[in-house]
């Protein structure tokens, strides 16, 4: 019988996963795909809908995924300046990742 090597870093798996968790990691990205897919859109709005989160904190997330093209900024200029956040098609692409991990934590809360 053949032996299987260790999934080590060199298994594609594993790179992807590290990838993903990458892009996902830390406990306020996916809080902020939620909010923004609930219709939030604005700073304010978006801070205010998820509990904890400071100022600052959301700030440097939106920048963030931003970066990994997650959100997408833009700038109105209208007086005042208006700011207004939006997932993008390739952040809706996670939806179906995320719908699964709600109902991972529904069923956890039942088990615990």
């Amino acid at each position: 019988m053949k032996e299987t090597a260790a999934c080590d870093y060199s298994c594609p798996e594993m790179k992807y996963i590290h990838d993903t968790l990458y892009v996902i990691s830390g406990k306020w990205k996916m809080l902020i795909i939620v909010s923004l897919r609930n219709g939030n859109k604005r700073y304010r709005e978006i801070g205010k809908s998820i509990p904890n989160i400071t100022f600052r904190m959301l700030s440097r997330e939106l920048k963030e995924m931003e970066l990994n093209k997650l959100v997408s900024r833009t700038v109105r200029s209208e007086t005042p300046v208006l700011i207004e956040y939006e997932l993008t098609d390739y952040a809706r692409t996670l939806w179906p990742l995320l719908t699964e991990m709600i109902e991972w934590g529904r069923n956890h809360r039942k088990v615990i």
